[in-house]
């Protein structure tokens, strides 16, 4: 009878999965930046706007299938044209490509308008439904994915395009504290983690991770501030320590958040794009939530 090797031994080291993870993200996000800093204005707004629409596209997709894993019914295909409506119109009032750059609470206020007539589109949506007897669970999480992914995601179009800073440098500042987050909260608790956070949500989480997440993201936060100063407006070692920790301590609840809606449904990662990673919601998970608060950040305490 032939040897059989455990199952265990077939699994990929912790190291592997964390090279498998660092280079993954190098490089998606290498693609972006260099996108970032084209010197063809128009090819750099082009790749921007593309790959905003392909990571709210395929998140908000993904997002919809743990619905559905979780037997839960949803308007996958009006929830995903509204997202894309959502991404795509915010871009043309930011960016200025068909009038005048407009104020970051002009693209709010469209943005509200287009979540109003989503909602008023999903009742429609479920008038026409015959065999829907769930409407307000249909309604409900189609605009929570809605909500979770391309208006989230937005808030990154909002930091590109800030008015009264050098919104780029501080797009790539937010990357950068939230993936050294994301590293060290890895690295730290698989090194020495004993003590679990939250077992019955992600039971890989520990109170040594979650303080080598802040280690990180604040000693990111204050070199990254430091070789770019002059490019981040209104940014000290303060603020960047400040930043840091509220980053890096946002960066595992977005983690967290995204892991409860997997064990709901009963999967390990949202989806299989990335090695070492997962889904675009596993790549995304941390930054959806810091991008609102960086956002935040910038514009009434930095440029205030």
């Amino acid at each position: 009878m032939p040897d059989r090797t455990p199952a265990a031994s077939t699994s990929p080291s912790k190291g592997r999965v964390f090279l498998s993870r660092l280079l993954s993200s190098l490089i998606l996000w290498t693609v972006l930046i260099t996108a970032l800093f084209s010197p063809n204005a128009t090819l750099a707004g082009a790749c921007f706007v593309l790959v905003l629409l392909v990571l709210a596209g395929v998140g908000q997709a993904e997002f919809y299938g743990l619905i559905e894993r979780r037997g839960l019914p949803c308007f996958k295909w009006t929830g995903l044209g509204f997202g894309l409506v959502l991404v795509a119109s915010t871009f043309v009032m930011l960016s200025g490509l068909i009038r005048p750059q407009t104020q970051p609470a002009r693209a709010h206020d469209f943005e509200t308008g287009v979540v109003v007539v989503c909602f008023l589109g999903l009742c429609v949506r479920q008038f026409l439904a015959r065999n829907n007897p769930q409407g307000i669970v249909s309604i409900a999480t189609t605009l929570l994915g809605l909500m979770y992914v391309p208006w989230l995601l937005n808030f990154i179009q909002k930091i590109h395009f800030f008015p009264r800073a050098e919104g780029t440098f501080y797009l790539i500042y937010f990357i950068l504290v939230t993936k050294f987050s994301d590293m060290g909260a890895y690295a730290v608790g698989s090194l020495i983690g004993k003590h679990k956070m939250i077992p019955r949500i992600s039971p890989g989480k520990t109170w040594e991770g979650f303080g080598g997440a802040l280690l990180f993201s604040t000693g990111g936060s204050l070199l990254f501030a430091h070789l770019a100063r002059g490019h981040l407006a209104g940014m000290t070692p303060l603020h960047a320590v400040v930043l840091g920790i509220l980053l890096g301590a946002a960066a595992v609840m977005g983690d967290l958040i995204e892991s409860l809606f997997k064990r709901e449904a009963g999967a390990k990662d949202s989806g299989r794009l990335f090695p070492g990673i997962g889904g675009i919601l596993d790549l995304l998970d941390s930054l959806l939530f810091n991008a609102p608060l960086m956002y935040l950040y910038l514009r009434h305490v930095l440029t205030h």
